[in-house]
């Protein structure tokens, strides 16, 4: 974490908590487009990714208070939350007594929002900067997935991941306000109504759900 990226992630954001999940509390931005503009200048846009880890999503919000509210889900267990963005749901793992837990995403920024999140919920998080999607994983036990099948090619991706690791005996759960790229064949743990984002989802309240991956 550098001290400038630190300054920006607290110059586009103000600390407040999510509203599925009011235990934690994060740096979020109140304005979508306002955040990605300013992410976006000094560089050249196609170099700087969209500041995802500014906002609670709807899937990543019924995953952490899934987490939470079943924390046997996770306790003890080694937890790699995958495209973690603000660091939600890595966040809820911990309180929720997982052993350890890594939160990962591609973006520097991301990693400092996790960071700085962490410390606001005085939980221990290790970050991993970097794209772990061609690579089996060693030391995890479940993967959390928080709002990753926003995108067919994105979607497809993730999807050929998480059913890899899922057969080597790594539980997966995603969280996902059912987009159409959200594939079949995925078990359905639990349901949410997720308020407040008239800003990101164009409605207010946004359906979302847990899905667990069948071996």
């Amino acid at each position: 974490m550098t001290d400038g990226d630190a300054a920006t992630v607290r110059a586009l954001t103000r600390v407040c908590a999510p509203p599925l999940v009011p235990e934690i509390c994060l740096h979020l931005a109140d304005e979508p487009f306002a955040a990605w503009e300013a992410t976006q200048r000094g560089g050249a846009a196609s170099d700087v990714p969209p500041p995802f880890w500014a906002f609670a999503w709807a899937g990543g919000q019924a995953l952490a208070r899934h987490v939470l509210d079943h924390p046997e889900s996770v306790a003890g267990r080694r937890v790699l939350d995958l495209a973690s963005g603000s660091g939600l749901v890595a966040i809820a793992a911990a309180l929720a007594g997982a052993r350890s837990v890594t939160a990962c995403d591609i973006d520097p920024l991301a990693a400092t929002a996790i960071g700085l999140n962490a410390a606001l919920n005085g939980v221990r998080l290790d970050v991993l900067a970097d794209d772990v999607l061609d690579r089996d994983l060693d030391g995890v036990d479940v993967i959390l997935a928080g709002d990753v099948c926003y995108d067919a090619d994105l979607a497809g991706a993730m999807m050929t991941f998480l059913r890899a690791q899922r057969r080597r005996g790594v539980e997966v759960l995603l969280g996902d306000p059912l987009r159409p790229y959200l594939p079949d064949g995925l078990t359905t743990v639990a349901r949410y109504e997720v308020a407040g984002t008239a800003n990101l989802e164009e409605r207010a309240v946004t359906a979302a759900a847990v899905f667990a991956i069948p071996r």
